[in-house]
């Protein structure tokens, strides 16, 4: 079969959609984020942009009624659905077995909150990517904690907020710098994939979305913990407009302990946390855990 007749069998459109949600009395609610794609060729541009290879196992958090799972096991080896809704949990093999008979082998559905997975409740093998359409309200958060969790993760392509995905892969510098990004990039190079409207959702959302790329790599070296560097970063940012010396004050313990830590760092004291990048956070951080590193320690 060509693979226009294979997408026609296997993809759901949204009638599709519409008639499986009656079928399971089902009405998205927005506690859950539930905003399903209808639209095959969105579809389609995630599972193309998210350059998968043919041994990659996808983790997909929020499968919802299945219309991206069906085009990830079509390329993928293997799928982890993650979904907290126990009745879309129980109804996605059912539809995979309907729809795409062939990769019924090929899916697990963890029957979870993504924010509290853990690699063993996976099995194996553990996912190389992450391919998402996450709910709004919890997407930075499930994208850091399964950075975090998951080391095996390579790659992901997640559908976020526009505002959300603008967060995810800012740079120093911008208006809207600031907590994901620098966190998301202790992880992966980041960068937006392209926007997506509101039409191709049911309910439609009252806010557009947008793509994220990400691209594992080693975080900064440091002496430093990743939590040592985070408690910089959430310190920096609780006072957005502060310059570091003030803002880390109470991290530090006093304004001049701060001016010191940040001198040792290389860090000009009068500087704002939004002109910094990780690996500058991650400096800070060493230079307050290292006794040689401050004068006054040791």
């Amino acid at each position: 079969m060509d693979d226009v007749g294979r997408d026609i069998v296997s993809l759901l459109g949204p009638t599709d959609i519409r008639i499986l949600a009656n079928k399971l009395g089902l009405r998205p609610t927005k506690r859950l984020g539930q905003n399903f794609v209808i639209d095959g060729g969105t579809v389609r541009r995630i599972v193309r942009t998210a350059e998968l290879d043919p041994d990659d196992v996808v983790i997909e958090v929020g499968p919802g009624l299945g219309s991206l799972t069906l085009a990830l096991l079509e390329q993928a080896a293997k799928v982890i659905a993650v979904e907290i809704d126990p009745v879309l949990a129980e109804q996605l093999p059912r539809t995979v077995a309907d729809r795409l008979p062939e990769a019924s082998g090929r899916i697990s559905v963890v029957p979870a909150d993504a924010l509290r997975v853990r690699p063993e409740d996976l099995g194996e093998p553990l996912p190389t990517a992450l391919v998402a359409n996450l709910p709004y309200n919890v997407a930075v958060p499930v994208v850091l904690h399964l950075l975090q969790v998951l080391p095996t993760l390579r790659k992901g392509l997640v559908m976020v907020q526009a505002e959300v995905a603008d967060r995810l892969a800012a740079r120093p510098g911008s208006k809207v710098y600031g907590v994901p990004s620098i966190k998301a990039a202790w992880y992966a190079d980041v960068r937006k994939a392209g926007p997506v409207g509101r039409t191709v959702f049911w309910p439609a959302p009252n806010v557009d979305s947008g793509l994220v790329a990400l691209v594992r790599r080693d975080p900064p070296a440091t002496a430093a913990s990743r939590e040592e560097v985070f408690a910089v970063v959430d310190a920096a940012f609780a006072q957005r407009r502060k310059t570091l010396r003030a803002a880390l004050a109470s991290w530090a313990g006093t304004a001049v302990r701060a001016e010191e830590i940040l001198r040792a760092a290389g860090i000009d004291p009068a500087s704002r946390g939004e002109q910094l990048d990780v690996a500058d956070f991650a400096r800070i951080a060493e230079a307050a855990v290292t006794p040689e590193g401050v004068p006054g320690r040791g």
